[in-house]
């Protein structure tokens, strides 16, 4: 099979079953699977891909004509201008969440000490450290599955960054992830956190148990159902992190929630009613309410 051949293949496919952006896919695939990127494909699109290539992309075009999510193909989603592992064990990053890193780091000060609750891939928690100074942070997910996925993640960004301080800036540098300043346990929300924080941030499920079923397929059907449902209103993982955060918080300490676009007045509420202040909402670049916070 051509390049050509197997590019034109894999849209028709993909168009047939109605999946968006089929071109952009099938494009990504060849790259991330066969190693044939754009100009490749246009330069020399006679060109013949292996027997193995061939086989490893007709597999993730048929997967993907089940609306298997591509991120979950090509194990890798960009967050952050960083790239982190995906399986399905956790959550797909998405760019609304980079909101809520950038409202943390506005925030955040050099040595402060961070705490992501419902961690998934580590994304958030590992995003802020890699993009401050001294600080240090623990993740917290009831699922071993997904903290697997998170310290494979921290593990490959801290050598990615030993690697360029070696080799990019001659040894020069300051290294922003260190091994001993991340720690992520498995718990049931703070059962068995202990210490206490500067920072609790918090992108938990908050979808309603009965709109689940409504949600696009990629999402209802391989995701992890964990990651997405808030229960019958949405709320009570923010119910039970508000409740018990001011016991982890130091004085002065701040608490963000990544909230579903109807949730800012409820969250809000929420934490005025457990002692929080100076409680913001902030909006994504669509203009809906995106990220919630405050300082107890």
């Amino acid at each position: 099979m051509t390049r050509r051949e197997a590019y034109d293949y894999g849209v028709e496919q993909l168009e047939a079953e109605g999946i968006e952006n089929a071109e952009c896919d099938i494009r990504i695939l060849l790259e991330d699977l066969c190693g044939v990127d754009r100009e490749e494909l246009f330069i020399g699109p006679d060109k013949v891909i292996s027997r193995r290539e061939t086989e490893i992309f007709m597999n993730a075009v048929t997967r993907r004509m089940g609306h298997y999510p591509m991120q979950y193909i090509t194990g890798k989603q960009y967050f952050m201008g960083l790239t982190f592992t995906v399986s399905p064990d956790v959550l797909i990053p998405r760019q609304d969440t980079e909101i809520l890193v950038e409202e943390v780091l506005k925030e955040l000060n050099d040595g402060s000490r961070i705490l992501d609750m419902c961690t998934g891939s580590g994304c958030i928690l590992l995003s802020l450290l890699y993009y401050s100074n001294d600080c240090e942070g623990v993740g917290v997910d009831v699922s071993e599955d997904a903290l697997k996925v998170a310290r494979d993640n921290a593990g490959r960004l801290i050598l990615d960054e030993t690697f360029d301080l070696l080799f990019k800036t001659g040894g020069m540098g300051k290294k922003h992830l260190d091994e001993e300043r991340i720690e992520f346990i498995e718990s049931n929300l703070f059962n068995d956190v202990r210490g206490k924080f500067d920072i609790i941030v918090s992108n938990p499920p908050y979808i309603r148990s009965d709109v689940i079923p409504t949600l696009m397929e990629e999402v209802r059907d391989y995701e992890p159902i964990l990651a997405l449902d808030g229960k019958e209103d949405g709320l009570f993982f923010y119910r039970e992190i508000i409740k018990k955060s001011p016991e982890y918080l130091n004085g002065g300490g701040k608490l963000f929630f990544e909230i579903g676009y109807d949730q800012a007045d409820e969250v809000k509420k929420l934490m005025e009613e457990a002692g929080f202040k100076d409680i913001e909402v902030v909006q994504d670049y669509a203009h809906l309410d995106r990220v919630v916070w405050g300082r107890i």
